[in-house]
């Protein structure tokens, strides 16, 4: 993060960004473009066009044609009275993985969720894709699972790719609307933190994730062999 410079809460599109702005408290604008962050405390940034930036109405974002959504959330954390990393039974954890026969080809993700004394399993076949999307799909779907935000939830996947684009600030230049959408997912939530683990290594639950990925896709061969 630059710590140089000010931020402004603006809207981007449809979405509420941080800004950076000069000593003017204005918008600074490089080379016809602005800087913005989706995150104050994430490393990735965007350069923009600035008729694409308008201010905030009444902490609400203003979608086109007028509607408005609003952008108030509870995001407090529970247990988060302490600075300390939360135990265990006190966050969500999402152990994800994803598998593709084929580079590309047919591909599943695989999901173990846990959250105290309850867990949850996924197993689903996603069609024809890489294996980058496959491990970011599976993300996503271990996201759009939970309907509680204010817990802190950790991510645990052994893709460097998966880690590198959602929290390392890697510039992607391929996948870049799933990235996005799983970067606006993350911020609906009062804290989410994704964490690299070694593949293959004897970790319970990633190996879990790694077996129901790759049972989609063996399931759906045996089901497309059964109607032949």
């Amino acid at each position: 993060m630059q710590k140089d410079i000010n931020w402004l809460r603006m809207q981007f599109k449809d979405n509420k960004v941080w800004v950076a702005a000069g000593g003017d408290g204005r918008p600074k604008i490089r080379d016809g473009k602005v800087l913005i962050k989706y995150q104050l405390d994430q490393d990735y940034e965007y350069w923009v066009k600035p008729a694409n930036i308008r201010p905030l109405e009444g902490g609400e974002v203003t979608k086109k044609g007028g509607a408005k959504q609003s952008t108030r959330k509870d995001r407090s954390c529970r247990n988060a009275e302490s600075a300390q990393e939360p135990a265990s039974g006190d966050q969500v954890r999402i152990f994800t993985d994803g598998a593709s026969s084929g580079n590309p080809g047919p591909s599943g993700i695989g999901v173990v969720l846990e959250y105290g004394d309850h867990t949850k399993e996924i197993s689903k076949y996603i069609g024809k894709s890489t294996n980058n999307i496959a491990e970011l799909e599976a993300i996503r779907a271990g996201l759009l699972e939970l309907k509680v935000k204010n817990l802190p939830v950790r991510i645990y996947t052994d893709s460097s790719y998966a880690h590198g684009v959602l929290t390392l600030g890697w510039k992607p230049r391929k996948n870049q609307d799933v990235i996005a959408a799983i970067r606006q997912l993350m911020q609906e939530f009062c804290e989410v933190k994704l964490i690299k683990v070694r593949g293959h290594a004897g970790h319970r639950q990633n190996e879990r994730a790694d077996n129901l990925a790759r049972s989609a896709i063996t399931d759906r061969r045996r089901d497309r062999q059964d109607v032949v």
